[in-house]
């Protein structure tokens, strides 16, 4: 399961997805504090066929979690040069041209 929330913009569908654990945690980056909120990534808990059709029409991606990059990995969404870590966390983004 995923938490996942939908930002409509004008021309674009931006969405932000964790792994279900992860919401509300705070990671470190260096020295900066990268918080999972559920502010940003919690507005509705999903499984991965509702996640999978979010990430076909989203234009914009923001991912979190070993889980959610692997899937999105697995489908083509996202490449394995593109993913980075925080406190051993994987993190990458999309943007579909």
């Amino acid at each position: 399961m995923f938490w996942a929330k939908v930002f409509p913009a004008k021309y674009e569908i931006v969405i932000a997805v964790c792994d279900e654990e992860l919401i509300d945690k705070e990671l470190m980056m260096d020295d900066v504090p990268v918080k999972i909120s559920k502010y940003f990534y919690g507005e509705k808990l999903i499984d991965e066929e509702f996640t999978l059709k979010l990430l076909k029409k989203a234009t914009i991606g923001n991912l979190m979690g070993k889980k959610i990059v692997d899937l999105a990995e697995k489908n083509g969404f996202i490449d394995k040069q593109n993913i980075i870590l925080i406190n051993e966390v994987p993190h990458a983004q999309f943007v579909k041209i």
